[in-house]
C-alpha cells in the first residue's frame, strides 16, 4: 500500500493557508504517494478543489481525512481534537510552536505520534530549501513594510510637487533577519530613508547592500544558528539610550527581532513612543509572541500619544497564494529525501531529521521542550 499524505483544512482563526499547493501535490504523487486532501482545504488560499483533483483524493470531512493518514501535512500546531482524530504511530510536520502548547506535545507522545516541527530545522546549507521560517518571515517582512506606509501619516518616498519639495520619510527597522532584511528592501523601494538596527555585527554588511544604515550603538550580540542572544541589563540600557535619538526622528518604526521559542525581546520603551513625533507610526510584526514594543497589543490597532501602534498578528496569511506555494515547496523538500519507493524511510543519522524531531515512540526528542515540561511537572 502506498504511503498516504494527508491535507486538512486549517481551523485556526483567520488562517488562510493549506500545507500543500496542487503543483506540490503532483510531485509528491509522482513520487508515488497518495495524496489525500481534505475538501475546501485550499480554498482560503484560492486553491479550489478542482486543481487538486488530478493528483489527490478529495476526502468529505476530517475524520475521515486523519482515519486513513500515515503523514499529516498542517500549517497550525494540530488542537487537542484534531489529535484525537490522528492515527497511533503516524507522522505529523508542520509548525508546531512546542513551547506554547504542553499539552499537544503530551498528547503526541500518548499517541506515539512520530511529529516534525518545522521551525526545528537546523539552520544548515543542506536544509536552505527547506527552512520554512525563513520563507514565511521573508513575506512577513514585505508585507509589515506596506502596512507601515500604508498608516504613516507621511509620504515614504521623496516628492516634488507644485506645493514644493516633500522630503522622504525616515523609517528604522529593528532587527536585520530575514523578516527584518525584506522589510528594509520594500520600504527603499518605497523611496523611504532606511536606518536598521540589529545587534549582530554580521548584519551591517547585509543591511548597507540593501542601501540602508546600520544604526551603531556599540553592543554586539551574536547568538547561536543565526540568531541574536539575549542582551544584558547593561547591554539594553546601551544600546536603548542611542536607539531612542533615531526612533524620535522616525516617520515609521518597524520591529522584527525575535528569539525562537521565547517571548519578543522588547525595545521600543514606553518613553521612547512618547518621544516620537505626532502622525508617527509603529508596526511590530512580534507582536504575536509579546511584541518588541511595550505598548503594543497584539492583533490591535491603536493610537498612543499621536503615534498609531500597529500589532498584526499571522502576516503569511494575508498573503496566502505565495505563502501556501513557498511553505508547500519547504514541506516538499523536507519529506522527499525520507521516501524511498513510496514508503517514509527515517535516516536517524541524518542532521535534518535528527534535529528537526519533535516526539517519536512516546518520548519528547527536543531536549529544551523536554526540560521545559519536566520543569512544569
Amino acid at each position: 500500500m502506498p504511503l498516504r499524505l494527508a491535507v486538512p483544512k486549517e481551523i485556526f482563526p483567520g488562517e488562510r493557508r493549506v500545507a500543500l499547493d496542487p503543483s506540490i501535490a503532483q510531485r509528491f504523487s509522482n513520487m508515488g504517494v497518495e495524496v489525500l486532501v481534505e475538501k475546501g482545504a485550499g480554498e482560503g488560499a484560492h486553491f479550489i478543489d478542482a486543481t487538486y483533483a488530478d493528483n489527490a483524493r478529495l476526502v468529505d470531512d476530517a475524520k475521515t481525512l486523519y482515519a486513513e493518514a500515515d503523514v499529516v501535512f498542517k500549517v497550525q500546531p494540530p488542537t487537542l481534537e484534531e489529535l484525537d482524530l490522528m492515527r497511533e504511530g503516524s507522522v505529523l510536520v508542520g509548525f508546531l510552536k512546542p513551547h506554547l502548547h504542553s499539552d499537544m506535545v503530551q498528547k503526541l507522545c500518548d499517541k506515539k505520534i512520530t511529529s516534525f516541527a518545522m521551525e526545528l530545522v537546523p539552520r544548515i546549507s543542506r536544509a536552505q530549501s527547506m527552512d520554512a521560517l525563513s520563507s514565511q518571515a521573508s513575506i512577513a517582512g514585505y508585507k509589515v513594510a506596506l502596512m507601515a506606509a500604508e498608516l504613516a501619516s507621511f509620504f515614504f518616498p521623496m516628492l516634488t510637487t507644485a506645493a514644493g519639495t516633500i522630503r522622504p520619510a525616515k523609517v528604522v527597522v529593528v532587527g536585520a533577519g530575514v523578516a527584518g532584511l525584506q522589510a528594509i528592501a520594500t520600504c527603499k523601494r518605497l523611496g523611504a530613508q532606511v536606518e536598521a538596527y540589529d545587534i549582530r555585527a554580521a548584519a551591517k554588511e547585509q543591511v548597507e547592500s540593501l542601501g540602508a544604515r546600520l544604526i551603531d550603538t556599540g553592543v554586539s550580540a551574536e547568538g547561536v544558528g543565526g540568531y541574536a542572544r539575549e542582551l544584558t541589563a547593561e547591554e539594553k540600557q546601551t544600546q536603548a539610550k542611542v536607539l531612542a535619538k533615531h526612533v524620535a526622528a522616525a516617520s515609521a518604526v518597524i520591529t522584527t527581532a525575535s528569539l525562537p521559542g521565547r517571548e519578543a525581546p522588547k525595545i521600543i520603551t514606553k518613553d521612547m513612543v512618547e518621544a516620537m513625533k505626532p502622525g508617527a507610526v509603529i508596526v511590530d510584526l512580534a507582536a504575536e509572541t509579546g511584541g518588541n514594543c511595550e505598548v503594543t497589543r497584539p492583533g490591535e490597532t491603536y493610537e498612543y500619544e499621536n503615534v498609531t501602534i500597529h500589532g498584526p498578528v499571522n502576516i503569511p496569511s494575508l498573503i496566502p497564494i505565495h505563502a501556501t506555494e513557498m511553505y508547500a515547496k519547504n514541506l516538499y523538500n523536507f519529506l522527499s529525501p525520507m521516501i524511498k519507493e513510496g514508503q517514509l524511510q527515517l535516516d536517524w543519522e541524518d542532521e535534518v531529521i535528527k534535529e528537526s524531531v519533535l516526539t517519536c515512540d512516546g518520548e519528547i526528542k527536543h531536549e529544551p521542550t523536554g526540560r521545559r515540561l519536566r520543569g512544569a511537572s
